[in-house]
């Protein structure tokens, strides 16, 4: 059940991420390029049950992306960076346990700099992914991988662009692509694929140039007014762990998370965090360690605190919190914890997450949810 909220929250996201921030669509200003990209890398093996899936081999990429040019703030902001969606394809070596894989992934890429001919890139996509076989404890138990035909797909690239005409782009760089379930489906080792890469991209109309004179931007609340204030944002979420492979049941997770953030600027926001987190299988394997005593909440409720920072893109955002756990008895892969929220305001207090949380260096869960924000003003300075 949680696999077809998960799989429906994902696809939304997606969809409007592909035609964030201005709601018309890709399709509907010009800039519109087709790129297609070759890959050539390898699969990190970084547990020792991958390494028998060790070797080269090919991917293919298809995108359509936009060339941003300034109608939107949060455009010049980032340097006119480019917003697209792709198709990922690969055999993964040939391997009969995994199958192939695919992947549909919205993406923006950002310039880190540039000059008049060329450009260096850093892409991040998050999307869909698919492998063609899965882990079967009967059929296919060599597949230590995956346990899922249906995962996330994480696509991050670093990239030198050309322009070689006005219509045609050239580029190369190394891409780092995930696939993941979460552990919604085990075994969830993950794969992880390192490949270098060429591209060549077409204008398919004669491009607008970004500056120029465009559209003024909006200002974001209360950034020339004279206010200072701290945002607070309240949001919980709600996931599904497998442990079928180790106790033979699923357990849900339910999660509370506050945040008190400073904005610094238009992109970043800093802040602290603290959350709570009931885990059922910390509950379960608490009462199986010692049957005769009945555990409190508190017992397996875990308290977290953590440091925080926002990174703003019109009306989606990337929250990173970094914190330990204070509070609860078991804490299976100790008390550092990591969390990226991806968050999307669908009204100015009110926003959609997901949430990927993870403890030494592992995905505990993929949560959804949803979210309340507002502004606390504790200062007022009146301009002459």
């Amino acid at each position: 059940m949680l696999k077809k909220y998960l799989l429906t929250f994902i696809v939304i996201l997606s969809s409007v991420y592909y035609v964030f921030p201005s709601g018309k669509g890709l399709f509907k200003d010009n800039n519109l390029q087709l790129e297609t990209r070759l890959h050539y890398g390898f699969l990190l093996s970084h547990h020792l049950e991958l390494e028998k899936f060790n070797s080269h081999f090919g991917a293919f990429e298809v995108s359509l992306q936009k060339a941003t040019y300034g109608t939107h703030r949060w455009e010049k902001e980032y340097d006119y960076p480019l917003v697209g969606l792709s198709f990922w394809a690969s055999n993964l070596g040939g391997f009969e346990e995994i199958g192939n894989g695919y992947a549909l992934f919205p993406y923006i890429n950002f310039p880190l700099c540039r000059n008049n001919e060329s450009t260096l890139n850093f892409r991040l996509g998050l999307g869909l992914g698919y492998l063609g076989n899965k882990f079967n404890n009967k059929t296919n138990y060599k597949n230590f991988a995956i346990g899922s035909h249906l995962n996330v797909a994480a696509n991050l690239l670093i990239e030198y662009r050309r322009t070689i005409s006005k219509r045609v782009v050239l580029s190369g760089g190394l891409a780092l692509t995930h696939f993941s379930n979460g552990t919604t489906k085990t075994p969830n080792y993950g794969l992880n694929i390192l490949t270098a890469n060429i591209s060549v991209t077409y204008f398919l109309k004669n491009p607008k140039r970004y500056g120029g004179n465009m559209i003024l931007p909006e200002l974001f609340p209360f950034e020339f007014d004279g206010r200072k204030y701290l945002e607070v944002n309240f949001s919980f979420a709600f996931s599904n762990k497998d442990m079928s492979q180790s106790v033979g049941e699923r357990f849900w997770i339910y999660a509370a998370y506050a945040n008190i953030m400073k904005r610094v600027s238009y992109k970043s926001k800093f802040g602290l965090g603290v959350d709570l987190t009931a885990d059922m299988s910390d509950k379960f394997l608490l009462e199986k360690e010692d049957t005769e005593n009945l555990y409190a909440p508190s017992a397996f409720i875990k308290t977290g605190v953590s440091a925080a920072y926002e990174l703003m893109i019109s009306r989606m955002s990337i929250l990173f919190n970094l914190g330990i756990y204070v509070g609860g008895k078991y804490k299976q892969r100790g008390d550092a914890y990591q969390r990226i929220t991806l968050k999307y305001l669908i009204r100015k207090d009110l926003f959609l997450n997901m949430v990927l949380n993870s403890q030494g260096g592992a995905a505990d869960y993929i949560g959804i949810g949803v979210g309340y924000q507002f502004n606390f003003i504790y200062k007022r300075d009146i301009k002459h």
